[in-house]
Parts: C-alpha cells; sequence; structure tokens
C-alpha cells in the first residue's frame, strides 16, 4: 500500500515483470499527481473584508476573546481588494466593524460603540470610558458570522438615489 501526499491511498497489486513494476510506479506517481491536483484543499479560515467601492477604505475591528474585547486597527484597504482581517477559525459568533472611505468621504458606521484611535492601534482595555482613556468612541456595525469558521463581509458603495427630475426645457420659439 502506498500513501500521496494528499491523504490519497492506492494499492499496487504485485507484478512479474520489471516493466511492469516500472509503469505500475509510473500509474502511481501520475495518479499522485492527479489526486494532488484534482482535489480541492480545505479553505483557510479566516475572517475577510472586500473592498467593493471605488475607493479606499480604512477599517478597524472589534471582537471579544474570551472576557475580553479587543479592537484593531486600520488596515488600508485598496478599492476593489480583499484584505484577512483575522486567520484561522473564528471563535466568536459576533464581530463589529467600521470603515471609512478615504477617497469620498463616509463611513460604515453603527450603533455599537468601541474605543479607537487616529493612527495604527491594538486596544484589549475594553471598551468602558475611551475618552477618559485617551482614545476616541467609535461606533461599529455588527457582523453576524452564524457561527461559521469561515467569514468573508462585502463593503460596497451606498445606493445612489436618482434626484429630483429637472423640469423639461421651455419650447422653442418660432
Amino acid at each position: 500500500m502506498s500513501r500521496c501526499f494528499d491523504g490519497m491511498t492506492v494499492t499496487i497489486l504485485p507484478r512479474r515483470t520489471a516493466a511492469s513494476r516500472l509503469l505500475g510506479a509510473l500509474a502511481l506517481l501520475l495518479l499522485c499527481a492527479a489526486g494532488s491536483i484534482a482535489l480541492p484543499s480545505p479553505a483557510a479560515a479566516e475572517l475577510r473584508l472586500c473592498n467593493r467601492t471605488q475607493s479606499r477604505v480604512g477599517v478597524a475591528l472589534g471582537y471579544r476573546d474570551g472576557e475580553i474585547w479587543t479592537t484593531e486597527g486600520w488596515w488600508n484597504i485598496a478599492a476593489n481588494s480583499c484584505e484577512t482581517l483575522l486567520r484561522g477559525d473564528l471563535s466568536a459568533r459576533f464581530y463589529y466593524l467600521y470603515a471609512v472611505d478615504y477617497d469620498q468621504g463616509g463611513e460604515w458606521a453603527g450603533k455599537s460603540y468601541m474605543c479607537t484611535r487616529e493612527k495604527e492601534f491594538t486596544i484589549t482595555r475594553g471598551n468602558q470610558d475611551c475618552l477618559v482613556n485617551g482614545y476616541d468612541r467609535t461606533g461599529f456595525f455588527e457582523v453576524d458570522t452564524q457561527e461559521q469558521k469561515n467569514w468573508t463581509v462585502q463593503l460596497t458603495e451606498p445606493a445612489r438615489r436618482p434626484g429630483p427630475v429637472p423640469p423639461p426645457p421651455p419650447p422653442a420659439r418660432k
């Protein structure tokens, strides 16, 4: 019995000639190579954010790790690209995000207030008394991962509402 890289097991029956043993070894090699190419590898577990806007955005993340609330920032994410915010299986059901549009202005915010700073930060003191402790108090929106181990958030442009319809031009005079 022989084992390939990806855990696929192939049984080789004994052969009588050297040529048939060589063909058997080549067949095993081809099966192992085909199996490792054709079989999908398990997806890496992570929390990802994809910026589906035409602007650069800055992102801050809040989450509870055991009894400790942590906020981290800033990830600078280019237009139409994705970034991994956390690697590994997600340990919490709820995560919290805040994002700001660097190019057009505006933000993606919510009503879950957490501590942030203007520059790169990791805050593990919790979310109480942000201003007293020298931090900014920022509203994050909640992301429910539904207890999945892997989750991607898509930031999109706000819906464009059509403005008022201008009146038709006056009729041409003769």
